[in-house]
């Protein structure tokens, strides 16, 4: 279960009006942050993303399961049975007894795993990969809306910085 620290940061942004994607962010991160304290391994950066949008669902974002063909039927009957426990309508599952004997092996196997996929380099290829399957006016549109949701002040911030970025990067001779 995930902290309620967690839970009350996904509750202020629904408060503040932003996406279910948004919201599940925050348990993402969680996720990324356990895994690399320690707490457990994963197979690749996706997993993490995975265990941290299972986790949001169960806690009752409203996070739509993808869509028939973008995944696999198994990842998108897990995605509805989170969206289903989340908004309290599961059906009665499997015993106590071996809910918690499957929760144990879980973690076991999990604990086996690398932290290498929670790597800042390894979430930096994911985000890459991710965005280059996205078409050109999508990754555009959310620029767009991105600079506008960050305010004068935010805009203002973000320039400076970047200008700094291309400074040091003059001085070290890449472009």
């Amino acid at each position: 279960m995930p902290e309620r620290k967690v839970i009350e940061r996904a509750r202020a942004d629904k408060r503040a009006g932003k996406s279910p994607s948004t919201q599940a962010g925050e348990f993402v991160k969680d996720e990324i942050d356990r895994v690399r304290a320690g707490k457990h391994g994963v197979r690749s950066a996706k997993q993490a993303i995975a265990i941290g949008l299972s986790k949001a669902r169960r806690a009752g974002v409203d996070l739509k399961p993808p869509a028939k063909g973008k995944t696999s039927e198994a990842t998108r009957k897990k995605a509805e049975q989170d969206v289903a426990k989340g908004q309290g309508k599961q059906k009665a599952s499997a015993s106590k007894e071996s809910r918690n004997k499957r929760s144990r092996t879980t973690t076991a196997v999990m604990q086996r795993e690398s932290k290498e996929g929670a790597s800042s380099e390894a979430m930096s290829a994911q985000s890459k990969s991710a965005a280059a399957r996205r078409p050109a006016s999508s990754r555009s549109a959310a620029a767009k809306k991105a600079a506008q949701t960050k305010g004068a002040a935010g805009r203002s911030a973000a320039a400076k910085k970047a200008a700094q970025t291309r400074a040091a990067r003059a001085h070290l001779g890449r472009r």
